[in-house]
């Protein structure tokens, strides 16, 4: 029976390996030009990120050693594979390829070409400010503040995703505009380390009530994507945003008008 509890311990971390493995193919096939891959490895990475806290909950199986893990793989996975990825795509917009050759980008490029190439690097490094301050607050077991990494890499991934197989070239030509690609990555990395508060996915009960915000968001991911498909993904992080900021500035609201009446 110990020896079965043992084993059964060993799940989570487990699935978070698989996290850090995805992650480590998501940069790999990035380096190599095939960011369509790379970010299916990114959405592998997101789903094992999903099991591998709720199995944790589930067996009771938690240990700092898992934690710290499970962060660092995050840090990969949703943090330097994303980067990887939009590097892919900064080199597909200036050069038409989106391999990763270390040697030739710099080769003939402008000013501004390296300032947007080279802002890749904010998103690990903000990656890494979000994970240190969701381990150091424990205010944040059943709402986020600041957007979580994996809804960012998400965000960056889908991006391939609908580079490579949409086909309407006018959104194509948007995502691969190199300043489009800028702004996003600071906006994405200024709410990463932000204090806006994001609601959660994780369900304490399956009644509407207490869960009215996350079912409605589900429903209206269900929806995007009948409609939608492949470019819905993006247009959901985006969603999952803005109803965050809504329900934020609501309860902000009702917070100064029930003080105003007191």
């Amino acid at each position: 029976m110990n020896i079965f509890r043992k084993l059964v311990s060993y799940i989570p971390n487990t699935i978070t390996s698989l996290n850090l493995i995805s992650g480590i193919f998501a940069i790999f096939f990035a380096i190599e030009g095939k960011i369509d891959i790379a970010a299916l490895f990114i959405l592998a990475a997101s789903v094992f990120d999903f099991l591998d806290g709720m199995s944790a909950r589930l067996l009771k199986s938690y240990s700092e050693i898992g934690a710290q893990m499970d962060s660092l793989s995050d840090l990969v996975s949703f943090g330097i594979a994303p980067a990887a990825i939009l590097f892919g795509i900064y080199k597909m917009s200036f050069y038409g390829v989106p391999g990763i050759n270390i040697t030739s980008p710099f080769t003939y490029i402008t000013f501004f070409q390296y300032i947007f190439i080279i802002s890749v690097i904010i998103v690990p490094v903000a990656g890494a400010f979000r994970l240190a301050k969701f381990n150091t607050d424990d205010s944040q077991s059943q709402s986020f503040k600041g957007l979580p990494i994996p809804a960012n890499a998400i965000f960056f991934a889908s991006l391939a995703l609908v580079l490579t197989y949409g086909k309407i070239e006018l959104i194509n030509d948007i995502i691969t505009n190199p300043y489009f690609l800028f702004i996003f990555t600071l906006l994405f990395s200024w709410l990463m380390v932000s204090n806006i508060p994001m609601f959660s996915l994780k369900f304490k009960s399956l009644k509407w009530k207490g869960n009215q915000t996350r079912i409605s968001f589900l429903i209206l991911c269900v929806i995007l994507f009948i409609i939608l498909k492949l470019y819905s993904i993006p247009l959901m992080i985006i969603s999952y945003i803005s109803i965050s900021i809504y329900n934020n500035t609501r309860e902000t609201k009702n917070n100064i008008k029930s003080k105003v009446k007191s």
